[in-house]
């Protein structure tokens, strides 16, 4: 594109010139003139410049040789860097090779040093583990040291190291020294269990505190803590024999001096007579034997209670499930403690610590269980073996709460000999239900105390064994209850009319139903069941006491509606003149008739909050009848009929506050 431009340019001047000149000849010589003139001017000043020209060219010569040696000088410095990178890369690797060699050898001189200061025996070891007494932290600390030197030479010599005869007989006279004042220590700490009122815990902290004692013997000389935990075994093992059997002994004696018998089942009669001066220190009381009352505390409150001390209560009296708590929880208070120490300081789990746990408690136990077979197997009262049977239950759980499962089997034991007599004695007084005959009794129309019997009974073993429900306890519970509900039938057959078979069975199982709904849940299966029956029997009771003053309108009622029901309106209209005569008779006596309910019903029961509902009871189901006799009337008899208005303000005054 450049040279289009030119070649442009130059044909334009060339038109330019040819245009402005004719002659080319004389513009040719013109031109040539003038580039003569320059020539001649640049001669000129070539001339005039040469000195100048002269000295540059020196100065360029002079460049030249400064560049030169600056050349050579820079390739001389090449060199010497050349040479200074190979020292450096052989300089590097020196320093590797250097570095690895002092890595090997500090991890060889921290081992040496670690091995030459596990092997070495110093002067204030020997001194202390020789003159120190035991109780003292150095020797502890020291033992701890004598301990890895020992298992250290031991591991060594297996491998035939050389090192190990230079100092296995030091360590073996300091392993000695310290083995003889270590058994001395702890043996004398054992026989200070053997002192008359010694608190054992004592001696036993002391000897958790150097816990590491057996270890070290344990680990050295098997034989020497064999002979430590077999005098151990011994001295506790009698120890806690002596004390549980004196302590048991003691607790016996503060039995009520009369106990239940065969004679105070729930079916036998209490005849005997309890003069001015009778003893307290007895539990044969009829309402003693079958109530709860505050002997359900004892799995509660006084669950974890203090025990008892027995000569500091000589004048108290105590019930069976109070002295067996008593025990039990020395038992298990000293048991689990036992257990804990025996696994902390022999170092044994599982299996083995089972077995050793045996050894010094298993007399212990087997007294304890041989004392309950013998106190219980003349025991008739059921709600103090029962108590007993959750005190197991509770402290088993308190046991597992505390790591110790070594009494498990313990506690079984306890309940197979408890189990058995419980349900012996429990369908003797089933039976002792069975064979009462009704004719003996007085026709009193009130609760029968049999059934108040039964009901504070059941109520406490029910309230008993909320939290731990056995199907056992719920079928003879069953059992005992039918046995009562055919015994009150019986009962109520005696009575000549159905109205009094009526008001004694209500009586009967409303005492029931109160008592338990008192003491258990009110959804209990036992008050579900005879809350049906107190409301059928009350149900019947009210259309008893209701057909001698209104029996001809109910009677009325119920033919009425059923010509409503077969569609027969004009048998219903015949019935008018009947009609009339009843709302006649109604209006002249129905206040009358209510005093005489309200005084029959309230008379019939010793509950006032009974007779009331049962009044209530009444009165509602007189106000639905005479709802519907209204509406079976003619309008003619409807007219006559008193306002159902002015009946029920009549019968607003009997509305009890109960």
């Amino acid at each position: 594109m450049d040279a289009l431009k030119e070649a442009s340019l130059d044909n334009e001047e060339v038109r330019e010139i040819l245009k402005n000149t004719t002659d080319l000849r004389q513009y040719s010589r013109q031109i040539e003139k003038e580039f003569k003139d320059v020539e001649n001017k640049s001669i000129e000043d070539y001339i005039a410049e040469s000195q100048n020209i002269a000295n540059l060219h020196n100065q360029i010569n002079d460049c030249d040789d400064v560049l030169e040696r600056m050349e050579n000088m820079l390739m001389s410095f090449q060199s010497v860097l050349n040479n200074i990178s190979t020292e450096i890369t052989q300089l590097q690797r020196k320093s590797v090779s250097m570095s690895l060699q002092l890595t090997n050898r500090q991890s060889v001189k921290a081992q040496l040093s670690q091995f030459i200061e596990d092997m070495a025996v110093s002067e204030d070891m020997i001194n202390i583990i020789m003159d120190t007494a035991v109780t003292e932290r150095e020797f502890s600390n020291q033992l701890n040291v004598l301990n890895h030197k020992l298992s250290l030479v031991k591991e060594l010599s297996f491998k035939e190291s050389k090192s190990t005869s230079d100092v296995s007989d030091v360590l073996h006279k300091l392993r000695l020294k310290a083995m003889s004042k270590i058994r001395s220590y702890l043996l004398e700490q054992i026989y200070k269990f053997r002192k008359p009122m010694t608190n054992y815990q004592i001696p036993q902290n002391a000897m958790l505190k150097h816990k590491f004692f057996f270890e070290f013997i344990l680990s050295n000389e098997r034989h020497v803590a064999q002979e430590i935990c077999s005098e151990y075994i011994d001295t506790m093992s009698k120890i806690y024999y002596s004390y549980f059997k004196s302590y048991s002994t003691r607790l016996t004696s503060l039995k009520f001096e009369e106990s239940c018998t065969k004679d105070d089942l729930m079916g036998i009669e209490d005849n005997a007579s309890k003069g001015l001066f009778a003893k307290t220190t007895s539990l044969k009381h009829k309402s003693t034997i079958f109530t709860i009352g505050k002997r359900g505390d004892i799995l509660n409150q006084q669950l974890e209670a203090p025990i008892i001390v027995p000569h500091a209560q000589l004048k108290n009296r105590y019930t069976a499930e109070a002295l067996f708590r008593s025990e039990q929880y020395a038992l298990v208070d000293n048991a689990c403690r036992e257990y804990l120490f025996v696994t902390e300081f022999f170092m044994v789990r599982s299996t083995q610590a089972q077995d050793l746990f045996n050894q010094i408690m298993g007399k212990t136990l087997t007294l304890m269980i041989k004392n309950l077979e013998t106190s219980i197997h003349d025991c008739y009262d059921t709600i103090a073996m029962f108590l007993c049977i959750h005190l197991i239950f509770r402290y088993q759980l308190m046991c597992h709460k505390r790591c110790v499962p070594a009494l498990d089997k313990y506690w079984d034991s306890l309940q197979s000999v408890i189990w058995p007599r419980l349900e012996y004695v429990f369908r003797l007084n089933i039976q002792s239900i069975h064979d009462c005959d009704p004719t003996k009794f007085n026709k009193e129309m009130g609760p029968h105390y049999i059934t108040r019997r039964y009901a504070e009974f059941s109520a406490a073993i029910v309230g008993i064994s909320e939290h731990f429900p056995n199907e056992l306890v719920s079928r003879l519970l069953l059992e005992l209850q039918n046995e009562v509900e055919c015994f009150i039938l019986r009962m109520a057959a005696i009575f000549a009319t159905r109205k009094d078979q009526l008001i004694y069975l209500i009586n009967n199982y409303d005492l029931v139903l109160g008592v338990l709904m008192e003491h258990t849940r009110d959804n209990s299966k036992e008050a579900e069941a005879f809350r049906e029956q107190l409301n059928a029997r009350s149900a019947e009771y009210v259309d008893e006491i209701l057909a001698p003053h209104f029996g001809g309108i109910i009677q009325f009622v119920k033919e009425g509606e059923q010509y409503v029901e077969k569609d027969q309106a004009d048998e219903l209209r015949k019935q008018e003149r009947r009609s009339l005569g009843l709302v006649a008779s109604f209006s002249a006596n129905w206040k009358k008739s209510l005093e005489e309910l309200n005084r029959e019903v309230l008379l019939s029961f010793p509950s006032l909050l009974t007779g009331s509902q049962l009044l209530q009871l009444a009165l509602a189901s007189l106000v639905q009848y005479y709802h519907r006799f209204h509406k079976l009337l003619t309008p003619n008899a409807r007219a006559q009929l008193t306002n159902i208005h002015v009946v029920m303000v009549e019968i607003k005054k009997y509305k009890s506050n109960y």
